[in-house]
């Protein structure tokens, strides 16, 4: 987990950090026992794989909190979908009471918000001052 700073990739230059939560079908209590520290390696492994970087996790009994920096090119969407596809096959295949109190592992929603910049109303001025410049 690094520190935040101006990321360049393939002709772009980010700077885009997402707080994402996601919870287990019917938001049971399932990420204990072990869950949790497995669920945070493959996040890890993941992150590795396709290149974002963890600036924070926790893992709750009932949800998963990420903040994360990601590129463009790479997505929230994608990232949420391998995470959640990935973690749940292994998980799944090592829990036996991840098979048979829910019917998949998590639930298809997740949250996710921006993190950091200046304020809205601060880029939106800027944008519209443009031309008067």
């Amino acid at each position: 987990m690094k520190n935040n700073k101006l990321k360049k990739q393939n002709h772009v230059t980010y700077d885009c950090n997402y707080h994402l939560i996601w919870t287990p079908k019917y938001r049971k209590s399932l990420l204990i026992n072990g869950v949790d520290d497995d669920l945070k390696e493959i996040i890890q492994e993941l992150s590795i794989e396709l290149e974002f970087e963890i600036i924070s996790m926790e893992i709750m009994p009932d949800h998963v909190h990420l903040l994360v920096s990601i590129s463009p090119q790479l997505g929230v969407h994608k990232v949420i979908k391998r995470i959640k596809g990935r973690s749940s096959n292994i998980l799944r295949k090592k829990y036996q009471n991840l098979r048979t109190k829910v019917p998949t592992l998590w639930t298809h929603s997740y949250f996710c918000a921006t993190v950091g910049g200046a304020p809205l109303e601060v880029i939106k001025k800027y944008v519209e001052d443009q031309k008067e410049v």
